[in-house]
């Protein structure tokens, strides 16, 4: 590389907690969150994107040796930009354009007044495009799928075109100033109730309100949802002309004291069952009917008029053949003050098989087992997958999209929106692209709506509501489901499904331009000096094209006039996207081929483009049950990291990023890894030289414990420390044009990778030796047993070869040693009394076991700070020792409980430290206190 750079923060140092913090509660933001503007798999919280990209454009302190010429001034330095971190990661800051707007000042401050484009060649859900327009960047994406493309324009291209726009409906608000994009949504909302009114004129007639009976107090209420079961012909020839129900659950409330549910009525004699609602009952009866039909897993069922199993091939036969139907089984509606339960009435089904739709989506689904399940039943097209009446709703709101989009441009005109008749896609601003913009938005509004109005839709009876069908990345099969009402003013219901999306609108702020195209990422040209920040597929994750032909089904009809060439196509592109699936190449070794030979490609693109002045930063999502098996070499990780190298990337940092909430945090004290890392990347060196196996491990023992040490010191998580530590590895392995074996051949990343676990595993062992003879021995000890017993024989041997006695160490309050036997005090045995200004006998081993014992019991807290500044030189002995320990338990003993304790200490340590160097020894009373 001929062109100097300036060192980046994120290739040093970034507050990584207060980021995961954000990032996991992000996930409990719903109302105005990006993300319910449209569903799109994994994408990356909002807070980790937007602190990734401050950190890659500004400059580290060490940049600036004139400014910050020692370590001293270089680190407070780091501490006043990680505030401004803290400050911009929060949701709350998150259209705070004081906050903002001092990042973008430290942004210009390093980029020489001009801030830099963004591009992200695999946009997905545009956050990374998005966070980086709100920094005020110019923000460019693209992808290969048109349903992430049509997300991304809806975020970043179509907003800053009408910013600061007045709405143009009728009767609008007496405003004087509308900001970023309010205008826009206020529209999209009245226009959304403009089609619902139309639709309800249409096809009302479709979803009539029900009898209540004299216990819900009578009169007619509004349906939430018909609740149906598939149903076959009874396998029993003597009963082959009735159809069965196939459910897996009769349940329709499982609330404590409103236990509600549907029992089925067998009359063998006329040859028919009928379905009545039961209220309470015994737990027996509860139990039978949260069972529904079901005679074991999977599609095994029984046969309610004659009792014969009804075997899964069985199913799969009727299912093929055209003969697996539905039976309405309950009713759901408005009671006065909660939920009214109904039996099925012959009215109702009647109704619903009476609409026929004129039109429905006829792409196959794919011949995917694992993601896919409906295509061995008979459901094998998208359209399949939608009752009658849900074809025609949403048939209805697709076709007023288009008359709204007409009414939207009148509209406009009058309200002196201009008349330039260029339309959105060729850049226009006038009242033709406006009413394109807002349809695009009610179009959104239409395919989210296909999310709850499906026949996959399940019936959860513990929150007494239909659940949308993509809880998960699979479309399952659903044997009893629930309708919602379309006009319900709940969830299903149109004017809810576009309420979520004018809320996202309302909080666009959009500082900088956008630009979203549909391109492959291997052939795609970058803005010039384009910063690259990107979320690649995910080796075999996630079937997004797959997937997302739900939705394109729904937009392709509504938005083809506007966007023609993104629609053009029958379905989502597959054959080009970059994900190992093994069904669609013929096998698991042909689809990791093809990954990592289009991966390299794209790698390589970006890499050849992108600006020689900033790190590159790559998200990768780990596969948590094969990293469970693997580790840190996994395939797909290894594969995706090969794919960097060899495009001529050198790794010079990773970070790992948790994006879950601290109550499923448990998995943290096993040997689980973060949700994602982000690589930090460099262009190699073109000087870069060819070196060999002996060669590279020297380089790793010599350069690596110093990487890792740093990594402790800013208190990396112990379970996160193994892909942290993979950075400064994969530096080593990265910067040489190859590291060969002893054959000649090339290192693959998978084995290069392993030599780094064993380095850090050895540098946690090499930390032991640090400690003082009663720890050390405790260490070895406990490794080896636990808190159980063992042989005073096998201790002594082990406290003399350290140098001491097993009498040591008992007096040092750490063991148990009585009738030939030796264990480990657990930490609930301490003295809780014990004070360390005045024990004479102070070992690391119990200062380390107090903490975490006050840890457990109190959080951070008072007299947690208190104790750490008791210890406060003993400090970073306690930190190393609670890296060892975790190694230990989480890794050799297998303790994920003990593993998480010592996890949670460092994970709490920043704020610990902060608040015992707040204690001040007032020695008046002999008491430690805050100084308040």
């Amino acid at each position: 590389m001929t062109t100097p750079y300036k060192k980046k923060l994120i290739e040093v140092a970034i507050p990584l907690e207060a980021i995961n913090e954000a990032s996991a509660r992000e996930k409990s933001i719903r109302h105005g969150h990006p993300s319910t503007l449209h569903l799109w798999w994994a994408r990356r919280p909002l807070a980790a994107c937007r602190a990734v990209l401050f950190a890659q454009l500004v400059d580290d302190p060490s940049s600036h040796p004139d400014k910050f010429p020692t370590h001293e001034d270089q680190e407070a330095e780091r501490k006043r930009l990680f505030a401004i971190i803290e400050k911009l990661v929060k949701w709350e800051n998150s259209t705070n354009e004081e906050v903002l707007e001092e990042a973008r000042a430290e942004i210009r401050k390093s980029c020489g007044g001009e801030l830099p484009p963004v591009y992200d060649p695999f946009s997905g859900g545009g956050s990374i495009p998005l966070e980086a327009q709100r920094l005020g960047l110019p923000a460019y994406g693209s992808d290969l799928n048109p349903v992430a493309v049509m997300i991304g324009k809806a975020m970043i291209e179509i907003p800053p075109k009408f910013k600061d726009k007045e709405p143009i409906h009728p009767g609008a608000k007496d405003r004087q100033f509308y900001r970023n994009a309010e205008g826009l949504a206020e529209d999209v909302k009245y226009y959304g109730e403009w089609i619902r009114n139309k639709a309800w004129e249409r096809i009302g007639h479709l979803y009539p309100k029900v009898k209540l009976s004299k216990e819900y107090g009578g009169g007619k209420a509004t349906v939430i949802a018909w609740i149906w079961a598939r149903t076959v012909p009874s396998p029993d020839p003597a009963f082959s002309d009735v159809q069965v129900p196939l459910a897996s659950s009769f349940l329709l409330s499982s609330k404590s004291g409103s236990e509600t549910w549907i029992e089925p009525l067998v009359d063998r004699t006329t040859k028919s069952i009928t379905y009545r609602v039961r209220f309470g009952g015994t737990k027996a009866e509860i139990a039978t009917a949260s069972e529904g039909t079901k005679a074991g897993r999977g599609s095994n069922f029984r046969c309610l008029i004659s009792g014969t199993a009804i075997t899964p091939e069985y199913v799969k036969r009727m299912g093929k053949s055209g003969q697996m139907g539905q039976t309405l089984i309950a009713i759901v509606a408005e009671g006065k003050r909660s939920r009214a339960y109904i039996a099925p009435t012959q009215e109702h089904e009647d109704l619903a098989f009476e609409a026929k739709a004129q039109w429905e989506p006829e792409t196959s689904l794919p011949n995917d087992p694992r993601n896919f399940w409906t295509v061995d039943y008979g459901l094998t097209t998208f359209g399949d997958l939608f009752t009658d009446r849900q074809l025609v709703t949403l048939n209805t709101f697709s076709e007023l999209v288009h008359e709204a989009r007409v009414q939207a441009e009148i509209d406009g005109r009058a309200a002196g929106f201009g008349n330039d008749p260029a339309t959105l896609r060729d850049g226009g601003k006038g009242a033709v692209a406006y009413a394109e913009a807002v349809s695009v938005y009610l179009g959104f509004g239409v395919s989210r709506l296909s999310d709850i109005q499906n026949s996959c839709c399940r019936w959860e009876s513990s929150k007494t509501q239909v659940r949308n069908l993509f809880g998960r990345q699979a479309i399952p099969m659903m044997w009893d489901f629930g309708e919602n009402n379309a006009f319900a003013d709940a969830a299903g219901d149109y004017r809810t499904s576009l309420g979520s999306i004018v809320k996202v609108i309302e909080r666009f702020s959009p500082a900088a331009i956008g630009v979203e195209r549909n391109h492959d990422a291997q052939t795609v040209t970058y803005p010039v000096g384009a910063v690259i920040s990107t979320d690649p597929p995910y080796y075999d994750n996630i079937g997004y094209a797959d997937l997302s032909d739900f939705f394109f089904c729904w937009l392709k009809p509504a938005l083809r006039p506007i966007y023609p060439e993104i629609f053009g196509v029958l379905a989502t592109p597959k054959a080009e996207e970059l994900v190992a699936t093994p069904y669609r190449h013929g096998g698991k070794d042909a689809a990791e081929a093809f990954f990592l030979d289009g991966m390299s490609r794209a790698i390589a693109n970006m890499a050849s483009q992108s600006s020689d002045l900033f790190p590159a930063t790559i998200y990768y999502a780990f596969k948590q049950s094969e990293v469970a098996k693997d580790g840190i070499s996994s395939t797909g990780w290894a594969t995706f990291l090969q794919a960097v190298v060899s495009a001529g990337y050198a790794v010079v940092g990773t970070w790992p990023m948790r994006t879950e909430m601290a109550n499923r945090m448990i998995a943290s004290g096993t040997n689980a890894l973060a949700n994602s890392v982000v690589l930090v990347c460099r262009k190699k060196e073109e000087s870069a030289e060819i070196i060999t196996r002996a060669e590279f491990i020297r380089a790793l023992k010599r350069e690596l414990p110093s990487a890792i040490s740093e990594l402790q010191a800013a208190n990396i998580a112990p379970a996160d420390m193994p892909q942290s530590a993979i950075g400064p590895g994969m530096g080593v392995f990265s910067r040489y044009k190859a590291v060969l074996e002893s054959d000649d051949s090339p290192m693959a990343v998978k084995t290069a990778l392993q030599l780094i676990n064993q380095e850090l595993d050895e540098y946690l062992g090499g930390i032991q030796g640090e400690f003082d003879p009663d720890t050390r021995f405790a260490i070895t000890w406990f490794e080896q047993h636990g808190n159980a017993k063992g042989d005073y024989g096998a201790a002594d041997n082990l406290a003399r070869a350290r140098g001491i006695s097993v009498e040591s160490v008992k007096h040092a309050g750490i063991v148990e040693s009585a009738a030939g036997k030796v264990r480990i005090l657990a930490r609930d045995e301490l003295d809780e009394d014990w004070d360390p200004e005045e024990d004479r006998h102070l070992t690391v081993w119990e200062c380390l076991q107090h903490l975490v014992r006050l840890h457990e019991k109190d959080g951070i807290s008072h007299d947690t700070a208190v104790l750490l500044k008791k210890l406060s030189t003993q400090a970073e002995a306690i930190k190393d020792l609670a890296y060892c320990l975790y190694d230990i338990c989480a890794n050799k003993r297998k303790d994920a409980k003990e593993a998480t304790a010592y996890n949670g200490l460092i994970a709490d340590w920043t704020e610990l430290t902060r608040q015992a160097a707040a204690v001040h020894d007032t020695r008046r009373d002999g008491q430690m206190r805050f100084d308040v």
